[in-house]
């Protein structure tokens, strides 16, 4: 039963199935709802959580709650007056669903038979439309309230009186009695679209009937030719038995055909389309469809044609009446097969002259259970649209007539036979204007779907066009297309990525970003094989229709959704190439296409074959009317012709492009070659030759020039049209010769020549420093190689690219033409890393290159570009918004001639005008003082500009996607073809269109909105806060649902918002500051307070779906403002996310560390013992939850995070010192500390804290060894990399400095050694047995206080400048060891610092008397090597490599077992070396060169770096940058103390004599290691990666 006829209790799955599917709900979730066994009570109570946890979107989730709220509350309303009505179960849905109550007086009215249109909708239906929001198409159409089908079929015993049984009316919109249930579902109400006929007599196997389309309505006799038409539903008699069924079939066929044939008119009777006002529910003329057991049933029901005609008039019948027809019925997303069952009636004159067909119509009788006859044979004839007898008395006039009828069939058979003349179409025009929206040309930035299938040789001659055009992906039904069809062509010209259907379905749930990635998306076409490939061996193998839709058609909706909704922005074409026979596949694809772009306006079609398209077309016709597909189609047009309009409509001429090469010649860089290097935009040495010139107007290229000068980016278009002459000269200013003039230098400079080089340019934003890089660019573009990298590319593609870009076509790779590669905006572990692969990549080529291989334009924006010169002069530009008065002039005369174009306006230059005003304040806060005037603060265009306005001040190259913005205005994914451009525009305010710029992305075509300059947007945001603080302005657009919950470019939107409030300032970013938090939040905190920051972090928090990061934030922000509980709680939550984040551990040990740090300072004086219990508990807590972080670092590979072991150390120390000052631990009479430390290191414990402490006790006695073990790997980890910021830093800059341990580790770690050795170095009394190592304890304490506890320590008595006595205090330090440390055995931590204090003793006074001879040395380490089990850290294997390195007094026989010992250490250096780095950037891991070899032997030959540096002269920027371009080996200082050592390479390795056998030495450069196998010279170094080599140079 129908569910609209049912009340909602009593609707099962199937009932709801139906309703799902008449509110348009995806059929994939319309499946899932149904095994979820969804009836119509759980309907009721269906919430969005659990259609989520389905994984329904949200989109569809939006439509079936809201259709089932209207559904409630429309079944409450229209039960009654009464609420006991309401609540009355058995209230039927068709009364809420709009049925048509059908009342005598309906019945009564009958339509007039013989207009061809009848039952228009009325005035009174028009209004009804209107209210209920449905726009009437401009064709015709009939709008019903759809209903389930139920026919009443009479038998043919109930028709004796040979009248219709009904009369056949067609209801109106509106029935009385149901008037006010009109605005109650918009989805109940269906426009059923006008259907064609088929063709007379013609049997199309391709012509296909649409289910619920209307046929226009039955018809009298119109000229005799043209058929009359008659409908039966049918539904009924089609399940009858074969003879029942034959017995209705012939009665209906034979009575309306000997009607046709009597008044001379073709006709056409159709079974399975609605006739009658008693099919309830139906239109009349509406196509149902019937289902057909079997064909023969029908055919041979005709034989009653033998026993109902006269035997005179039986072979005329014969030839009149033609074999039934079966027209097949489709529908969308259904598989059941129903047909209209036609017989086609054609009295030709030379058939039924002077004929009269009197019939006995064929009748079952139920009693008698056969088929009976009428005994006296009946003449019909057609009056209007019906079949009625001659009854007698019209009998003698109608055989009169009959004469006259004959003679009016032949002159309608005569005049119809002649040929009417075919109007051919201008198809040319109609796919010029198709494509091109009726420009002169293509828009050669619009993307292109292909949908294409098997394509033939021939065809193959003429598809140039799609060789030319920005094709994004190809669906490909041909499985032999790889072998010989249109990708075997396409791939000879582009490079393509090849996908199955299967591959687009995103098993493993990647997010947007990273599947477009993953797919390689927007690098290269996209060719997907959506019915396999016959030449693959995998599991995609070419399938059947049927196994098609079974196995594949799922794939192909996730393909085409994925596409629309989350990849492409609007305006993409989707082109159908109809090549060979369609099938319904290909049919399937455009259905889906049509339903994600809401319709055909970005859809064209084109086939050669008429053939084939007719069968595309009458199978899409389930989608679209046939009508709309013809408008959108270009049929018949051959291919070629095809191919030529499109080419010559394309914006670029057929032209080749170039590269320059190291002869001074050109070469050809065919597109295939350009593609495969993706990651780069490569500018060509006639860039931009190809585009047609003539076809760009005045009023384009004015256009082109004034959107550069409203503040989009500069592009090769505009140079190109300056070079012509075509537009004025862009401006160049005069940093662009300091980057010209630094450039010579790294060509041809007297430099040490590198493979890579660097020059940089900072630029405040809108100075013009991304022009000026640029303009570089296009000037060098014949000399050098240029590119520009796209940073949204891994390092290694770039590499690759880069590498490949400079050797193509070249025959002499040593001397190729250097590569000049733009890099903007880049994070400086990129810049690195890239810097790093290129050397990698051509210290492979091993050649010495007389000029750099690639030279690194580096364009980065930042608020202080003269600073970061200073620190770099020599390499780097400063552009800022201050102008010379050269270039004022410039400006200023350039202002005057853009001035004097046509229609110009100042706001079209907008940028121009104030980068021409110095970005002067006052003019800036006047101008939008003055652009706010007027403004409409509730407007969405004005709440639109605030966020863009917040996010583009705030987090840097933020932008807000076109697609974000059309949808926060309320504007359609799919408008108007001819508005799609202007329609955002033209939604705006007069101030936005000033101040907005739309940006289009070029990597994936995105289209985006920005202010113009992030200084207009910080004072909209200043001057809008007195109606409005920023604060609120946030929090409202944390609640713009439509923003956040947009799928299109959702991830780039959210990473921007997830900035706003996270991301903090870092210099090491190029930042102006270190900030503590996001520069907004810390905005807000200033200027209004911090519980607003607060307030809005937990609304973000809420929003942006519970992000760990937000709940750290929140924990930072309470911890700083002294809300210690709340901090607590936010640090669980954050942990309660991501448990194993050691920055969020580590977070959560800073809110115990600092609630530790205030309690002791702001509550010590009035601590209770249970108080001071407190403080101890918070300190431990911190501790605790820093070893955890330790421990989640350990495990994180992809960042070296020490945090927690600083962490542990500071607040260890606190701790200590807290004790130390209690009552229970009195000092002595010289100060120090011996209770307390037999408290912490015996298993003493005072009386008066025994029971209070009782659970602190275990875990202050571990206090001193936790403390001791952070602090070794603190020194451990310090010696691997250069990791003092700051160590030789002026005074002054050292003052800004805010945390020591980031800025100078090894400072703050020589301090906090000190502080914790103090306590610890006071006598204590532990006993008799524990005598010694209360000894040792109190020496080792000392020796840390001293300096001497670590490594670093140790050795920063060498590298800080002011250190005080550093001789006494190491002479001091060695006098705490035993005398004789091969007697007493020292630990393995103290022999290695004993070891080392030798070392740094030994650089700074060689000849002191505490001195040990070298070999003595040599031999205290050899523990290190003997016993090779034992897990020894890294620097006793670096003591090792230093003390056995050959050395000329001592190593005078060579030694096997020496190289062992040295090898060994090498070995095990680099093992623990790799484990440390992980995979992080080279910039963190550079490595730290401690000791040089020098002149001389013993400990005299081990030479500090601090030594070498003394011997440069110059700044510290100076001394930097001779480090950096090797240019220290040139110093006749440094040649006189330091030994060249020699070895050769083999491979590209670099080799040197050990004792007896050869020792690998590792290359600082790469690059520099030469070419084959040479014999070289080097510096050698000592670092923990084991042995270096500095300034390698083949032996002369």
């Amino acid at each position: 039963m129908d569910y609209k006829t049912l009340p909602l209790a009593e609707w099962n799955e199937s009932h709801v199935r139906c309703w799902l599917e008449s509110i348009g709900i995806k059929k994939e979730y319309v499946e899932k709802l149904c095994e979820e066994e969804v009836t119509g009570p759980v309907l009721r109570e269906l919430d969005e959580p659990f259609l989520k946890r389905m994984g329904m979107k949200g989109g569809q989730i939006h439509i079936i709650t809201r259709k089932r709220n209207e559904l409630l509350e429309h079944l409450q309303k229209n039960a009654g007056v009464g609420s006991a009505q309401a609540d009355n179960p058995s209230i039927k849905a068709s009364e809420v669903l709009g049925s048509d109550i059908t009342t005598n007086d309906d019945k009564k009215r009958v339509k007039n038979r013989n207009s061809a249109v009848s039952d228009a909708p009325t005035e009174e239906t028009d209004s009804d439309l209107k209210a209920l929001g449905i726009k009437q198409p401009k064709s015709f159409h009939v709008t019903s309230y759809q209903k389930g089908s139920s026919e009443t079929d009479h038998s043919g015993a109930d028709e004796e009186t040979g009248k219709e049984h009904t009369e056949k009316t067609m209801p109106t919109f509106c029935r009385r009695g149901s008037r006010k249930s009109h605005s109650l579902h918009e989805n109940t109400v269906e426009s059923l679209t006008l259907s064609k006929f088929r063709q007379f007599k013609n049997e199309d196997i391709n012509f296909k009937y649409v289910k619920n389309r209307i046929l226009a309505p039955e018809t009298g006799v119109i000229d005799l030719i043209t058929p009359c038409h008659e409908y039966k539903s049918f539904t009924t008699a089609a399940k009858l038995d074969r003879q029942r069924l034959q017995a209705k079939f012939a009665y209906e066929v034979i009575r309306y055909a000997s009607a046709c044939m009597n008044v001379r008119t073709n006709g056409t009777i159709h079974f399975g389309v609605m006739d009658s006002v008693e099919d309830k529910g139906w239109k009349h003329g509406q196509i149902a469809g019937i289902p057909v057991r079997d064909r023969d049933i029908y055919v041979d029901a005709l034989d009653y044609i033998e026993k109902c005609f006269e035997p005179s008039e039986r072979e005329a019948a014969r030839n009149c009446i033609h074999p039934p027809i079966f027209t097949e019925v489709i529908q969308k997303d259904s598989q059941e097969q129903y047909f209209v069952v036609e017989v086609d009636i054609e009295p030709s004159s030379s058939t039924v002259k002077g004929k009269i067909f009197q019939v006995r119509l064929p009748r079952f009788n139920e009693q008698s259970n056969k088929v009976n006859f009428d005994k006296i044979p009946i003449i019909y004839q057609r009056v209007g649209t019906k079949s009625e007898p001659v009854n007698n008395a019209e009998l003698v006039a109608f055989i009169q007539g009959l004469q006259e009828k004959d003679v009016r069939r032949e002159k309608a058979e005569s005049s119809s036979s002649e040929d009417p003349m075919e109007i051919s179409e201008n198809l040319g025009r109609k796919l010029s204007v198709l494509l091109t929206d009726g420009k002169n040309y293509m828009n050669d930035s619009l993307l292109y779907i292909l949908v294409t299938n098997s394509c033939g040789k021939e065809d193959l001659k003429s598809v140039n066009f799609l060789m030319r055009m920005n094709i994004f992906c190809v669906f490909d039904f041909d499985e032999d297309s790889n072998v010989s069809g249109l990708y075997a062509k396409y791939k000879e010209h582009h490079a393509t990525n090849v996908h199955f259907l299967r591959d687009y379905a995103n098993e493993n749930k990647m997010s947007t970003t990273e599947f477009q990635k993953h797919l390689g998306l927007f690098d290269h076409t996209s060719w997907i094989f959506c019915n396999g490939r016959s030449d693959f061996p995998g599991n995609e193998k070419p399938c059947d229709e049927d196994t098609w839709i079974r196995t594949k058609k799922k794939y192909l909706k996730k393909a085409v959704s994925f596409i629309c909704d989350e990849i492409l922005p609007k305006g993409f074409l989707v082109l159908f190439l109809l090549l060979s026979p369609v099938e319904k596949p290909i049919v399937d694809t455009f259905q889906e296409f049509y339903t994600e772009m809401n319709g055909m306006d970005y859809i064209i079609c084109i086939a050669e074959s008429k053939e084939n398209y007719e069968k595309w077309a009458n199978l899409a016709q389930a989608s679209c009317s046939i009508e709309t597909l013809e408008q959108r189609s270009i049929v018949g047009m051959k291919l070629s012709h095809v191919d030529a309009t499109i080419q010559k409509k394309l914006p670029s001429a057929i032209c080749p492009r170039h590269l320059p090469v190291s002869t001074r010649g050109l070469c050809v860089l065919p597109t295939l070659e350009e593609e495969k290097m993706s990651s780069l935009e490569i500018l060509c040495a006639d860039q931009c030759d190809d585009i047609r010139l003539d076809l760009l107007s005045t009023k384009e290229i004015q256009e082109i020039e004034r959107t550069f000068y409203q503040g989009r980016k500069v592009s090769w278009k505009n140079f190109w049209l300056a070079d012509k002459g075509s537009c004025g000269e862009v401006i160049e200013r005069e940093a662009c010769a300091e980057v010209h003039k630094i450039l010579d230098d790294i060509l041809h400079g007297n430099r040490i020549r590198y493979s890579v080089a660097k020059l940089q340019i900072f630029h405040q934003p809108g100075s013009g420093g991304s022009t000026i890089a640029r303009q570089v660019l296009w000037k060098r573009r014949k000399d050098l190689r240029c590119a520009v990298v796209k940073t949204s590319y891994p390092i290694a593609s770039v590499s690759k690219h880069a590498v490949n870009f400079r050797e193509y076509d070249e025959n002499d790779m040593k001397n190729s033409l250097p590569v000049l590669l733009l890099v903007e905006d880049y994070d400086e572990d990129y810049l690195d890393e890239l810097k790093n692969d290129l050397m990698d990549a051509m210290g492979t080529r091993r050649s010495h290159f007389s000029k750099p291989c690639f030279i690194l334009l580096c364009c980065k924006r930042s608020n202080v570009p003269e600073k970061l010169c200073k620190a770099s002069p020599l390499d780097t530009v400063a552009v800022t918004h201050k102008l010379t008065d050269q270039e004022k002039h410039l400006f200023k005369t350039k202002i005057e001639k853009l001035e004097k174009q046509k229609d110009f306006k100042p706001e079209f230059i907008l940028t121009f005008v104030l980068m021409s005003e110095e970005f002067n304040e006052t003019y800036v806060r006047e101008f939008v003082e003055h652009l706010l005037q007027g403004i409409d603060l509730s407007s969405p265009v004005t709440n639109l500009m605030k966020y863009v306005a917040l996010l583009n001040f705030y987090v840097h190259n933020s932008y807000i996607s076109l697609s974000h913005c059309e949808a926060f205005l309320g504007l359609g994914a799919y408008t108007e073809k001819r508005v799609r451009e202007y329609d955002f525009k033209n939604n705006l305010s007069e101030q936005a269109r000033i101040i907005f710029i739309e940006l289009r992305e070029n990597t994936t075509c995105i289209s985006s909105v920005q202010i113009i300059h992030y200084l207009v947007a910080k004072e909209i945001l200043h001057q809008l806060s007195g109606s409005q603080p920023q604060s609120q302005i946030a929090m409202n657009l944390l609640q713009e649902k439509v923003l956040l919950n947009h799928r299109f470019g959702r991830e780039e939107f959210m990473k921007f918002i997830r900035d706003l409030f996270i991301r903090r300032d870092k210099k090491s970013r190029g930042d102006n500051t270190d900030s503590l938090f996001s520069p907004f939040i810390e905005h807000v905190c200033k200027v209004e307070d911090s519980e607003k920051a607060i307030e809005i972090l937990k609304t973000g928090y809420e929003c942006l779906g519970k992000d760990a990061f937000f709940a750290q934030q929140l924990a930072r922000l309470h911890y700083n403002h002294e809300k210690f509980e709340d901090a607590e709680y936010w640090a669980g939550v954050a942990k309660s996310h991501l448990p194993n984040d050691s920055f969020i551990l580590d977070t959560e040990g800073q809110v115990y560390r600092k609630w530790f740090s205030f309690t002791v300072d702001k509550k010590m004086h009035e601590a209770t013992p249970d108080g001071i219990i407190q403080m101890i508990e918070i300190a431990l807590k911190a501790m605790k939850c820093f070893r955890a972080a330790q421990q989640a670092a350990k495990s994180e590979i992809d960042n070296m995070n020490n945090a927690g072991y600083f962490g542990e150390v500071e607040v260890g120390c606190r701790l200590l010192k807290l004790l130390s000052t209690l009552d229970v631990f009195p000092r002595n009479i010289q100060r120090e500390h011996p209770e307390l430390v037999r408290y912490l290191l015996t298993d003493y414990i005072p009386e008066e804290i025994k029971k209070p402490w009782g659970k602190l006790h275990s875990r202050l006695k571990g206090l001193r060894q936790n403390i001791y073990n952070a602090l070794d790997w603190i020194s451990e980890d310090l010696s691997y990399f250069q990791t003092d910021k700051n160590q030789e830093k002026q005074d002054e800059d050292a003052k800004e400095e805010k945390e020591e341990q980031v800025y100078n580790p090894r400072k703050w770690l020589k301090r906090q050694s000190e502080v914790y050795a103090k306590f610890f170095t006071s006598e204590y009394p532990m006993g008799e047995n524990n005598a010694e190592s209360e000894t040792q304890l109190v020496r080792r304490m000392n020796i840390y206080k001293y300096g001497g506890g670590s490594v670093t320590t140790i050795l920063s008595f060498l590298t800080d400048s002011k250190e005080k006595k550093p001789v006494e205090k190491l002479e001091k330090i060695i006098n705490f060891y035993p005398d004789d440390p091969q007697k007493e055995r020292l630990e393995d931590i103290d022999l290695i610092n004993y070891i080392f204090c030798h070392i740094t003793l030994a650089c700074l006074s060689p000849r002191s008397s505490k001195l040990l001879p070298f070999q003595t040395l040599r031999e205290l380490s050899n523990r290190f090597f003997k016993q090779r089990r034992t897990a020894f850290p890294a620097s006793a294997h670096f003591l090792l490599t230093l003390l056995y390195w050959p050395d000329d007094a001592l190593d005078k026989e060579p030694n096997p077992d020496k190289d062992d010992i040295l090898i060994s250490a090498l070995q095990t250096m680099k093992r623990m070396h790799d484990i440390k780095v992980k995979n992080i950037a080279p910039r963190k891991k550079k490595i730290y060169t401690h000791f040089f070899l020098g002149k001389g032997s013993g400990l005299i030959k081990i030479m500090h770096k601090t030594r070498i540096d003394k011997l440069i002269d110059g700044s510290l920027n100076d001394r930097r940058k001779k480090w950096q371009h090797g240019d220290v080996w040139n110093i006749d200082k440094i040649r006189d103390v330091l030994r060249r050592v020699s070895g050769w390479t083999e491979n590209g390795k670099l080799f040197v004599q050990g004792h007896v056998g050869q020792i690998q030495i590792v290359a600082l450069h790469y690059d520099s290691v030469p070419h084959g196998n040479e014999n070289v010279t080097f510096y050698l170094g000592f670092s923990f990666n084991g042995l270096v080599a500095h300034d390698i140079q083949l032996n002369k």
